[in-house]
């Protein structure tokens, strides 16, 4: 028996052509992810970029926006010392030279009515990473204080940073000179405490230092006013930048009370514009060379120019 019905099995052809559309589905599907994903990308690094802008720009604001900040009781980037209880006054005082006794037969000269000396002024600029600094202070600092004490003496303090590089890369030298600068404005009366303290007790050279905290710990120890607001001032780094600028322009010189000495060490110890070289541990030899000094400034202040003859009138015939 015969039937007009064919098999409904497609031709090669229609196969073909069912194939080639699927794939082009397919690849348009493809197209479409690969797009999305592009947009997708392009819009995340277009966020990230702006974000990185907003950060930095803010970044160059806060800098640009905080003034540099600089300490108050300062005198030619030098704080001078009026507090000394941080040292108890020792014996050692300045000795006045006795006069030479004169020659027999000699007719001695009265000598000129002495003049009231003034004080010698004494700049100490301190590095506290150093340790030939705080030998100074170790040694000198009983003599120093006695001198204080008793008016022989204007003691100015200079904290330095020379030993930046030196503390592993905590600029250690640099951030305690920030942090004197800090006691010098917020508690001035215990700045001399603070200073023979991180003299007294520093950390060796190569070591880390103490940390901010640390710094702040130790002026609180000495018994700082405003405690809050030195520590704020210590742990913030109000006056590195002055500290940094400060040591720059002692390098520069002139150091103060000097016509010409600059930074070259630390400790410098300059008195009446002239450098110390003797030995830091030794405060015999210190006090010699202060007595020195006293004595030249003394000698000057009492020279007078002698006066000269005034004109005759010449009468008139």
């Amino acid at each position: 028996m015969s039937s007009d019905e064919t098999p409904n099995v497609p031709t090669p052809r229609n196969s073909r052509e069912a194939v080639r559309e699927k794939a082009q589905q397919v690849h348009a599907q493809q197209s479409r992810a690969r797009l999305m994903r592009r947009i997708i990308i392009g819009a995340v690094a277009v966020i990230v970029v702006g974000a990185i802008g907003t950060a930095v720009t803010l970044a160059v604001s806060a800098q640009v926006s905080k003034p540099q900040l600089t300490p108050t009781g300062m005198e030619s980037d030098g704080v001078v010392v009026n507090d000394i209880s941080a040292v108890a006054a020792s014996d050692e005082t300045l000795t006045t030279p006795s006069p030479e006794p004169t020659e027999a037969g000699a007719t001695e000269t009265p000598a000129p009515e002495p003049t009231a000396p003034e004080r010698v002024e004494i700049h100490v600029y301190v590095d506290y990473l150093s340790p030939d600094a705080g030998e100074f202070e170790r040694a000198n600092s009983r003599q120093l204080a006695s001198w204080i004490s008793e008016g022989a003496v204007s003691v100015s303090y200079h904290p330095v940073a020379l030993l930046t590089a030196s503390s592993n890369g905590t600029k250690y030298s640099l951030r305690a000179a920030a942090a004197a600068a800090c006691v010098a404005t917020h508690s001035p009366d215990k700045f001399y405490a603070f200073n023979h303290d991180l003299l007294d007790k520093q950390p060796k050279v190569g070591s880390d230092g103490l940390s901010d905290e640390q710094l702040a710990d130790a002026a609180a120890a000495v018994g700082v006013d405003n405690t809050k607001a030195v520590r704020s001032c210590i742990v913030d780094g109000d006056f590195v930048t002055w500290a940094k600028d400060a040591t720059t322009r002692a390098l520069d010189g002139p150091l103060a009370g000097s016509d010409d000495l600059v930074l070259s060490s630390a400790p410098m110890i300059v008195a009446n514009g002239d450098a110390y070289i003797g030995a830091l541990d030794d405060p015999a030899e210190f006090a010699q060379f202060v007595l020195t000094v006293d004595n030249d400034a003394s000698q000057k202040s009492t020279e007078t120019p002698s006066p000269t003859p005034s004109p005759t009138a010449t009468p008139t015939p």
